[in-house]
């Protein structure tokens, strides 16, 4: 140990005068300089004191003053290091999937939100507590990731980047150590059960008091390892509630395994009262018990989160310059790699197709069982598999921009943002555990007074059997399971809220194009309106469309020659496009909107089909007549919906006519065409204003305002990013028949929730008042609480089960 003037931390003589101190484990310790006390104070804060306690010797370099533990967050800073977790929104603004170690119970959750939200420069974390995955966002430039992550240690909880293949680690070790527990609590409960009997049958029938003191004491000696080992997670959440003001839902556990083993020991070592060595190893086995089954089906209904990120490989073959190939990791490769994919290989990023011809399966980000065929020029999807014949390609995105990093993201945000009946249950059981214990108290004095030998086991029993579990679990173990389900079909929920408002919907909105239809526009008529010929108009019309997105824009493109050089381009969502060329105005939209332009005409017909028309200055120019199929499943999908009393409607800014057409074919009997994203929102708001659900589905071209609208908005899947960010579904799948599954899926979610509300609340509602009158002993509480979580827990994972398709929701509703 260091010298009174020598550093507590490095060991270094202290100069005489200097006064810089930190206090350790309650003691003012010396310190030689402020760097010392800095680094001290931060192991301090971050929890790591043991450091001290268990060094052999003082450090005498920079890097060993510091812990091994606190050297490794300060890696995660590392721009290199985050590149392959980290999504960068803006120049400080990032975000990160975590995993977090040490999380037994949802009270856990929510200390570990507040905490860390409260910190300066957190923009938003939340932690989901059937994956035991956070998403943390923060601004880089008031709060670094590091310091997140002490912050997190510094309450008792380990966070780390999160890893596929550290989390299974994590996961095998927790339910190592989780049956190591329980077969302690199981060997111990087993013996003391056999001397129990013994015990009972000796109050009976008599015994020697020297006997029954010696089977006391070797029930004493069983049950120490089952408080001090198995019993050990209850304890430690409960102190590191306890540090931080707060009521988890381990504290009344701790307080009856404890109190009961004390006061058995007690009586045990004054050789006079009641013993519950019995009590305690069973509750402690049950409770056990009832937490492995749940870690097991929680870990299974977060297994379509974690199938997404192990979908990419973890190894590549880069082709270089001179032909030769390189096997590297996935994480080395960088845009404009090329990357070849053999047969059965995954592809490591996402990217173009700049050889070969295959077909690549891509059923687990899409639901969809067929290989899609790809060729040159096609986009593929990282974590999608060839199937066929190899295929070269470039690197576009790699790391955190990759499609399933996006995925991964919004089905995060939508496991951790809580809907209004979680949040309500999580204030309930945080209330509820506070009223335990002042009951427990209130039974407690009652019964001292009125029969004071009954008093302790009565409020063993009232502490044991009203654990707040299954309340809190009931939200959070079904919509987990859900979104997994939905996910696994292709139906990606990114907001929480969205399945609670999707079971309540009465009117769901179809866009046109790219939605209803295939979105494969094709341009079947040209007609030209002025002096210039087909070839110049699509040129010109090519020119003004180079920056858009729309199917329409790439139409126009495809069949252009040569697309004119236009300037000061400028879009007006929902009519069309205005540019210069050469010095010219010319727009290309809608009539209404060209003829501001080229003035006043009467509009050509069009008959199957939609127009875009071409304008300058100086006059009309050109008829683009496109043409669209109405997608497969759609009158199917239309008709399922109807089933589920759902009202549907087509908006579309088409022409009438050409709207008119789509809906007949898909069975829709109320359609409107010729709607401006603006008219499309304001039918939006004054349908809510009538007290409906309304969902609208769309590409997100030039409807991103429309889908923000609406209380649910579900994108395709083929739709703009904007469209992804801004839903609150996307329809990966691209399979318009899975929105009918969502909606029974969600009915059914909605359904499961309260089942599991009413069961926890009844159950307590019951049990309660039993256990306070005395009728409930010890062993029963244990059995009841831990079946009340585990029945919460199963009856969740009902929602594991396919979704309902179309025709089976017909069938449902006509039975």
């Amino acid at each position: 140990m260091a010298e009174e003037t020598d550093c507590y931390h490095c060991g270094l003589p202290v100069p005489p005068g200097s006064d810089y101190r930190v206090s350790i484990e309650g003691e003012s310790r010396e310190m030689c300089c402020p760097g010392c006390q800095a680094v001290a104070q931060a192991i301090v804060d971050s929890g790591l004191t043991d450091y001290y306690k268990y060094r052999t010797d003082q450090a005498r370099t920079a890097k060993g003053l510091i812990p091994e533990a606190l050297q490794q967050l300060e890696l995660y800073d590392k721009p290199e290091l985050q590149r392959s977790f980290v999504a960068v929104e803006d120049d400080n603004l990032r975000e990160a999937a975590l995993i977090l170690e040490g999380i037994t119970c949802a009270a856990c959750v929510w200390l570990n939100e507040r905490h860390v939200n409260s910190l300066p420069g957190v923009v938003d974390f939340r932690v989901n507590y059937s994956t035991h995955r956070a998403r943390l966002k923060w601004d880089d430039s008031q709060i670094h990731l590091s310091e997140v992550l002490k912050a997190i240690t510094a309450i008792g909880y380990i966070a780390h980047p999160f890893d596929p293949g550290r989390q299974e680690e994590i996961h095998k070790r927790e339910r190592k150590q989780a049956m190591r527990r329980m077969a302690v609590a199981g060997l111990g409960m087993m013996q003391v059960m056999m001397i129990s009997v013994g015990l009972y049958a000796g109050d009976y029938y008599g015994i020697d008091e020297g006997l029954k003191n010696l089977l006391r004491w070797v029930a004493l000696l069983l049950t120490v390892p089952v408080v001090l080992y198995s019993a050990r997670p209850f304890f430690n959440s409960a102190w590191r509630d306890l540090r931080r003001r707060q009521l988890g839902m381990d504290v009344p556990v701790s307080l009856a395994i404890g109190a009961a083993f004390l006061a058995s020991t007690w009586a045990t070592v004054m050789q006079t009262g009641e013993v519950y060595f019995d009590s305690v190893t069973m509750f402690t086995l049950f409770l056990l018990t009832s937490r492995f089954l749940e870690m097991g089906a929680r870990q299974k209904a977060g297994q379509a989160a974690e199938e997404l990120v192990r979908l990419l490989p973890a190894m590549a073959t880069r082709l270089l310059e001179g032909g030769s190939e390189e096997v590297v990791t996935v994480a080395e490769l960088q845009p404009g790699d090329r990357v070849l994919i053999r047969p059965g290989e995954s592809v490591p990023a996402d990217g173009l197709v700049t050889d070969g011809r295959s077909s690549v399966d891509e059923s687990l980000l899409t639901g969809e069982s067929l290989p899609r065929s790809k060729e040159v020029g096609s986009e593929l999807i990282g974590g999608t598999v060839n199937v066929e014949s190899p295929l070269t390609m470039q690197v576009e995105k790699v790391g955190a921009d990759t499609v399933i990093s996006a995925i991964s993201r919004l089905l995060d945000r939508a496991q951790v943002e809580k809907p209004k009946m979680a949040r309500l249950a999580d204030r309930a059981a945080a209330w509820f555990v506070g009223a335990i214990l002042i009951l427990a108290t209130a039974v407690g004095s009652y019964w001292s007074l009125h029969a004071p030998a009954e008093a302790f086991w009565i409020v063993l029993s009232v502490l044991v059997v009203t654990c707040p579990c299954a309340l809190s679990l009931a939200t959070p173990a079904a919509l987990t399971a859900a979104t997994s389900a939905l996910t696994r079909m292709g139906l990606l929920t990114t907001r929480g809220h969205a399945l609670e408002t999707l079971a309540r919907l009465d009117r769901i909105l179809f866009d046109k194009t790219g939605t209803l239809t295939r979105g494969q526009l094709q341009l079947s008529q040209t007609r030209t309106l002025g002096a210039l010929d087909e070839t110049a108009c699509l040129s010109l019309a090519a020119g003004l469309e180079r920056g858009s997105e729309h199917p329409v824009g790439r139409i126009l493109r495809e069949h252009a020659d040569l697309p004119a050089n236009a300037e000061a381009v400028e879009a007006r969502p929902g009519f069309g496009i205005e540019g210069r060329i050469e010095g010219t105005i010319y727009r290309v939209g809608h009539f209404d909107y060209v003829s501001e332009l080229a003035g006043p005409a009467e509009a050509p017909d069009v008959e199957g089909g939609t127009a875009v028309y071409l304008g300058s200055e100086a006059g009309w120019l050109a008829q683009f007549v496109l043409t669209d199929e109405l997608r497969d499943e759609a009158h199917e999908t239309v008709a399922g919906l109807q089933a589920l009393g759902i009202e549907v409607e087509l908006l579309s800014g088409d022409h009438p006519d050409e709207v008119a057409r789509i809906a007949r074919q898909a069975g829709i009997q109320h359609w409107q065409g010729g709607q401006r994203p603006d008219d499309k929102l304001a039918h939006i708001r004054s349908l809510q204003q009538q007290g409906l659900v309304v969902a609208m589905v769309g590409d997100g071209v030039n409807d991103a305002p429309v889908l923000a609208g609406a209380q649910v908005s579900i994108a395709m899947g083929g739709g703009t990013q904007l469209a992804h960010a801004s839903a609150d579904m996307v329809l990966f799948s691209e399979q318009l028949s899975h929105l009918v599954g969502g909606v029974t899926m969600a009915r059914r979610t909605l359904s499961i929730i309260r089942q599991n509300l009413a069961w926890a609340l009844g159950y307590n509602l019951l049990a309660l008042p039993l256990a306070s009158m005395g009728l409930v002993a010890p062993w029963m509480a244990a059995i009841g609480m831990s079946a009340s979580s585990l029945v919460v827990v199963v009856n969740a994972l009902r929602l594991s089960a396919p979704a309902t398709r179309p025709r089976e929701a017909r069938q449902m509703l006509a039975q």
